[in-house]
């Protein structure tokens, strides 16, 4: 009975965990490696360990960096059963569906440059099709259920809060006369975010496997975020110009919705048009609005068996190209949330061509902008950017909104780790190695548990 880790150990991307007990194989997560090219590289090479002798998968939610290695699982020979919450189930249709896209654009792209220089072709990744394959075995569940998957081996899923349909995993396994009981916290929400409830509360576990994305920090709280928000609204009315959200398609833009809902009247916004600029958050919108039943009491309340259009009277959705390039026109009192989150590629890339020169222009950083993004370079400062090898003038005003976060700060982990009896041995995962040993020095303060940090390749010993 053992875990080997092989992705987000001393990283945040790449999630990917087996468990071994007797001949029964199975797999934690099968993310995507993202950052650098070098990290992106890794998702070509094979993995480390025969995808046809895995007899199935449990999916913790849908985000790319724990999903978007399937579809290489499923070329690679894997042909078991995928397991995940009925409504991660769904967003990774949409999910997959794009990075997929993505893959078989850059496969194009390069393929051109490639045919000018008399070279071989390449092949995307994966491809629509894959993705869809990967649909077809995936297994919705409800949380709560237990499922057994062989007499050794059984799990439930528990509600993280993270984003829509994100699960901590309960398995139980059985081996040479013993039981263990390892919890995975997945990617474990922040307390009271918008919509979502909070992360369940387990007590019970012989192993905790924990994230550790904000191991060594805390957030700001959320009363301060939302205060910001409706400065910032407040400042861009006075000054006559645009405001620019650049947000994820996949929680982000549902958690700005639900606030501007919510303080429609505080902040003012009969007075703005607010276009929603992406086809693919207006999906994932559709699909959060198919399950409030996993909603928060106060988001219940709000929504009221309604849609975002219905509680907010001036939100506008821009499906098609046509409709995004009609914004570029306006230059007055529009509120457009658009994607990538980061800036590097979509809607939002024309948005700032026509905007971000403009000292009546607000933007809204309302997520984590990663090194080497157009997003991190206007937060840190940028004077010029880069827009399909032009160089634009930054004038707009760049605000950074902070508390948004959907992963538990250093003090949400602790508080829910805390909540087992008799303080289970801890392996910390999904965290650069400055969270991971910020959140291990904390653990070692408090004298609680023997703490383990995941490093690739490793192996533990569950029965230890």
């Amino acid at each position: 009975m053992k875990i080997q880790f092989y992705g987000a150990a001393e990283e945040v991307t790449g999630s990917c965990m087996l468990i071994s007990v007797g001949k029964r194989r199975i797999l934690l997560d099968c993310g995507l490696f993202q950052g650098s090219k070098t990290d992106e590289a890794r998702n070509s090479q094979p993995f480390p360990f025969n995808p046809a002798h895995i007899d199935a998968v449990i999916l913790s939610h849908a985000h790319i960096d724990h999903s978007g290695r399937l579809p290489l699982l499923m070329k690679s020979g894997f042909k078991g059963p995928i397991y995940t919450h009925r409504a991660s189930r769904e967003l990774c249709n949409i999910l997959l569906q794009d990075s997929a896209y993505l893959n078989e654009k850059d496969a194009e792209i390069e393929n051109r440059k490639r045919q000018r220089k008399g070279l071989k072709k390449i092949e995307p990744l994966y491809t629509q099709q894959d993705a869809k394959k990967v649909i077809r075995k995936c297994k919705g569940l409800e949380y709560g259920e237990m499922t057994e998957l062989y007499p050794e081996i059984k799990f439930q899923l528990r509600d993280a809060g993270h984003i829509l349909g994100s699960s901590i995993v309960e398995i139980w396994l059985t081996e040479a006369g013993q039981c263990k009981k390892i919890t995975f916290s997945g990617d474990l929400g922040h307390a009271d975010i918008p919509i979502l409830r909070n992360p369940e509360i387990i007590k019970e576990s012989d192993w905790v496997i924990m994230e550790t994305t904000y191991g060594d920090r805390c957030h700001r709280p959320l009363t301060e975020t939302i205060d910001e928000i409706g400065k910032v609204i407040h400042e861009a009315c006075a000054d006559g110009g645009n405001i620019l959200i650049p947000a994820f398609a996949v929680g982000r833009t549902q958690e700005i919705l639900y606030l501007f809902a919510k303080h429609y009247s505080q902040w003012q916004l009969a007075k703005w048009n607010i276009f929603l600029d992406s086809p693919m958050a207006i999906s994932t919108t559709d699909i959060y609005l198919k399950f409030k039943d996993l909603y928060d009491a106060e988001t219940l309340q709000l929504m009221n068996n309604k849609s975002f259009t219905d509680i907010l009277p001036k939100l506008h959705l821009s499906r098609t190209p046509a409709q995004s390039m009609q914004l570029n026109k306006i230059k007055s009192g529009a509120i457009i949330i658009a994607g990538s989150g980061m800036c590097t590629g979509g809607r939002i890339k024309h948005h700032l061509k026509h905007n971000i020169w403009d000292r009546a222009c607000h933007l809204m950083i309302v997520g984590f902008q990663a090194q080497g993004t157009t997003g991190r370079a206007l937060v840190d400062g940028a004077q010029k950017i880069r827009l399909w090898g032009e160089t634009v003038n930054v004038a707009a005003n760049i605000h950074t909104i902070g508390g948004l976060s959907a992963h538990a700060d250093q003090h949400g982990l602790f508080s829910w780790y805390s909540n087992f009896k008799n303080a289970p041995k801890l392996i910390l995962v999904h965290g650069e190695v400055k969270a991971m040993d910020g959140f291990t020095q904390f653990i070692a303060n408090k004298n609680m548990t023997k703490t383990l940090t995941a490093r690739y390749a490793g192996e533990i010993n569950l029965l230890n």
